[in-house]
């Protein structure tokens, strides 16, 4: 009798060691995996949510997030308005669901679909924005082109169409200095 309680004793403290090890690999694991997420993919976890973010220059940034991309994410607002926020400008996000996106490599096309990239979408659409510098300083008109690491605003009324007498004036930003771009609805300024 007395070897089987030495024996079930030491089973015990066996089984409680492997699960007390268990538990620290399991815990470390746990960290590690964090470790390697992106606050991209973490705000990934929350796509079709109302989230907000706070960004350099233009303060909170409210909206649905709808889409993301390597350095840019896409807000729509309750006025039906596109907004194109920088994700080097945000310093935080609130709002965020418990998920987080699945952790993705960035291939050859995924890293192509970057913030110049959707200028370009913007720029050819030809639509009148509002682009919100890191400073605070804002651009109303038209995004003309973009190059490698500058686009260029011809800044014109947003009621107005892009037309040689409407604009005020053409301003080469660099585009790390862009924090948010939101698309302007017909009768707002």
């Amino acid at each position: 009798m007395r070897w089987q309680q030495l024996f079930a004793d030491l089973q015990a403290q066996f089984d409680a060691a492997e699960e007390a090890e268990a538990q620290a690999e399991w815990a470390s694991r746990a960290r590690a995996e964090m470790g390697a997420v992106r606050f991209a993919d973490r705000l990934g976890g929350s796509t079709g949510e109302r989230v907000t973010v706070t960004c350099r220059g233009a303060g909170p940034v409210t909206g649905v997030l709808v889409d993301l991309g390597v350095d840019w994410l896409l807000l729509g607002d309750e006025r039906g308005r596109d907004q194109l926020v920088a994700l080097a400008a945000v310093r935080s996000a609130a709002g965020l669901g418990r998920w987080t996106a699945p952790v993705q490599e960035e291939g050859p096309v995924r890293a192509r679909l970057d913030l110049r990239r959707a200028l370009r979408g913007l720029a050819r659409d030809r639509s009148p924005v509002q682009v919100v510098l890191d400073d605070g300083s804002v651009l109303t008109g038209t995004i003309d082109r973009v190059g490698a690491d500058y686009l260029e605003v011809a800044e014109h009324p947003a009621d107005e169409p892009r037309r040689s007498g409407a604009v005020r004036q053409v301003s080469a930003v660099v585009i790390g200095a862009v924090a948010v771009v939101r698309t302007l609805l017909p009768g707002w300024d």
